[in-house]
């Protein structure tokens, strides 16, 4: 999982856009490599399915293209402006289909020590048990659950993502929880 950058890896990605602004092929390769795996992921889990997040993978990458030169250091993160697009996208996807989000599961990692039938069978009970309280929270509230504790995105880099303020991202992380909260089975002691 992503950490927060450090600020030596901040300012590597600062000198990639800023060489890839005035059209280093190079630095904008980079910057392809180093941020798809998390555009992908982020758009799988939004679209719940390999072929439109990898055809919506691909459109960010092109917007990203179109549109670095208007990119501006120290406005907002590159990576939250980058997810930004990828949420645009995500958001024109479903409303140009006009479907609820689809039901596919997310693929888990892939470990190499592999659990007992039970065990694996308790897993997907309690999997999909999840899956299920988090498909009841209003998209919004999934999308700040997603960025916050998936991704490790700051507040304000989701709000930036979310075009919402700081404080609606932590009222919607709130309620989300609460209502993750209110939905568990209280332990027996």
């Amino acid at each position: 999982m992503s950490e927060v950058a450090s600020p030596a890896e901040t300012i590597g990605i600062r000198e990639l856009v800023e060489r890839a602004q005035v059209g280093d092929r190079e630095a904008l390769e980079e910057l392809y490599l180093t941020h798809f795996d998390r555009i992908y992921s982020y758009l799988h889990i939004a679209v719940g399915n390999r072929h439109d997040a990898e055809d919506l993978t691909t459109q960010t990458f092109l917007r990203m293209l179109e549109s670095i030169s208007k990119y501006r250091v120290g406005k907002a993160p590159f990576s939250a402006w980058l997810f930004r697009i990828a949420h645009n996208l995500a958001v024109d996807h479903f409303r140009a289909t006009k479907r609820l989000q689809p039901t596919d599961e997310v693929p888990e990692s892939v470990d190499d020590a592999q659990p007992s039938a039970e065990a694996q069978a308790m897993q997907e009970i309690g999997r999909g048990s999840m899956l299920e309280l988090i498909a009841a929270l209003s998209p919004e509230q999934q999308q700040v659950l997603t960025l916050k504790f998936l991704f490790n995105f700051s507040n304000g880099e989701a709000a930036t993502i979310l075009g919402k303020t700081e404080g609606a991202v932590k009222s919607l992380q709130h309620r989300a929880l609460a209502s993750l909260q209110s939905k568990l089975p209280v332990p027996s002691l």
